[in-house]
């Protein structure tokens, strides 16, 4: 298929996402055409390369890993729903990156836990357990950086807001949660957990107190 067919099914209406993985992952070839998609200004069809590549990394890590600097670069877009997807495809490599190239990101895959993006923030903690598993040597500091949430700054239309740092606090528990088993500092953990049991957010405090009961803590 040529850049320009791939472009046209990648942007029609209702466009099968799906489909164009299985194109992908036959002609990998087509893998740098939609890189280069994702510097269009067409918003339609720069979200589409990134939703493809994003598929492609969870069902065919090993056929993106070579290009992960250039996913990394996205960590640093200026839309914040590619850095959104970076988030998410970047986790996704790590099962296949033996040339560790996510530790030398991993400040700045972390980074966006202090604030101002909530849904970043969001987007780490959902993945943080794939990481672990892919990387378990790294999931002490995984669980320090998680924790780093507590002393965010989450804004909403430029402006702070405590009830978005109340839903990160939640998402973190959950991270913490799959984590807790195999990390050493727990004591931390603990203490964080233990304080969101009186979160006024109800979501939160009842994940704060599942939290207590799994582990009897």
């Amino acid at each position: 298929m040529e850049k320009s067919n791939l472009y046209k099914e990648i942007e029609k209406k209702n466009a099968n996402k799906d489909q164009v993985v299985e194109i992908v992952l036959e002609q990998p070839d087509l893998i740098p055409e939609l890189l280069a998609g994702l510097t269009e200004e067409k918003l339609s069809l720069k979200f589409g390369c990134e939703k493809i590549l994003r598929l492609i990394s969870e069902q065919n890590p090993e056929l993106l890993y070579p290009y992960f600097d250039e996913i990394a670069a996205l960590l640093d877009s200026d839309n914040k729903i590619m850095r959104w997807g970076a988030i998410i495809t970047i986790s996704n490599l790590t099962v296949t990156d033996d040339q560790k190239k996510f530790e030398k990101i991993f400040k700045k895959y972390y980074s966006a836990i202090s604030g101002p993006d909530m849904i970043m923030a969001a987007n780490i903690f959902k993945n943080a357990e794939k990481i672990s598993n892919a990387k378990p040597q790294l999931t002490e500091k995984i669980a320090k950086e998680i924790l780093r949430v507590e002393s965010a700054s989450f804004e909403k239309r430029g402006r702070p807001d405590p009830e978005c740092n109340h839903v990160a606090y939640g998402h973190a528990i959950d991270a913490l949660s799959a984590l807790y088993g195999t990390i050493k500092g727990k004591k931390a953990v603990v203490r964080f957990v233990k304080k969101q049991v009186d979160s006024p957010r109800n979501s939160t405090a009842r994940k704060a107190e599942e939290f207590e009961k799994k582990f009897g803590i």
